[in-house]
C-alpha cells in the first residue's frame, strides 16, 4: 500500500470510527472536482455546469465541529445556449457583481458508515447573491486511490432566497435548482504534510 493509500485509510477509518477525535483536513482540488444543475421548466429541464474554484473543510472525523468553505465561481455557469446564459449571469446570478458562490461548513453530522465510506451530512451557510443562508448538504464520501470523493446534492430555493424568478406566463420554471457537487481531494491530519493526489 502506498503512503498516501495508507494515509487516506487511515483517516477515512477515523471518519468511519465513533471513538476518532483528531481534526481531518481535507485540500479540494479544484481541477478533479464539478459542480453541475437543474433546473425544471415547463417545455423542458435545464442542465448546466460551473467550475469549483477553490476548497478546504476542517473537520472532526467522528463528527461535530467543522470548518472551511467549498468556492464555485459563479461567472463559470454555462448551460450550452448563449442568450440564455447571458440571461442567467445579468438577470439572475449577477455573477460580475457576485462572482463567488460559498458554502461554509459549521458542524459535520455522521449518519452511517462503511469499511470505505460514509454517509455525512455537512451543515453551514450557502453564500449567493451577496445573502447568506443555513444548507444542510447530505452527501456520501469514498476513498478512491490516494484521494477522497465526496458526492453530494441539494436543492437552492434561489427565488425564496431574493434571486429573480424569470418566469413568464407562457413559461413557467421551477423556483428551485438542483445542484450536484463532486468534489476530489487530499486528505490530511491538522498539520500534517499533504499528499498528491494520483
Amino acid at each position: 500500500m502506498s503512503p498516501g493509500r495508507a494515509l487516506g485509510a487511515l483517516l477515512l477509518g477515523a471518519l468511519l470510527s465513533p471513538e476518532a477525535r483528531a481534526e481531518a483536513v481535507l485540500r479540494i482540488d479544484p481541477a478533479r472536482s464539478a459542480v453541475h444543475f437543474r433546473l425544471a421548466a415547463t417545455l423542458h429541464t435545464v442542465h448546466g455546469q460551473g467550475r469549483v474554484h477553490a476548497g478546504e473543510l476542517r473537520f472532526d472525523p467522528a463528527g461535530g465541529a467543522a470548518s472551511g468553505a467549498v468556492v464555485v465561481d459563479a461567472r463559470s455557469f454555462v448551460t450550452g445556449i448563449a442568450a440564455r446564459d447571458r440571461n442567467m449571469h445579468e438577470q439572475v446570478l449577477e455573477s460580475q457583481r457576485f462572482p463567488e458562490i460559498r458554502f461554509e461548513a459549521e458542524r459535520l453530522e455522521l449518519r452511517s458508515r462503511s469499511e470505505d465510506a460514509a454517509e455525512v451530512t455537512l451543515h453551514g451557510r450557502f453564500e449567493i447573491h451577496g445573502a447568506r443562508h443555513p444548507l444542510a448538504v447530505p452527501a456520501r464520501v469514498t476513498r478512491e486511490g490516494d484521494a477522497l470523493r465526496i458526492d453530494a446534492a441539494f436543492p437552492v430555493p434561489y427565488v425564496r432566497w431574493g434571486l429573480r424568478d424569470v418566469s413568464t406566463f407562457v413559461l413557467r420554471v421551477a423556483p428551485e435548482v438542483e445542484v450536484q457537487l463532486a468534489l476530489w481531494g487530499v486528505l490530511t491530519t491538522d498539520g500534517g504534510e499533504s499528499r498528491p493526489t494520483p
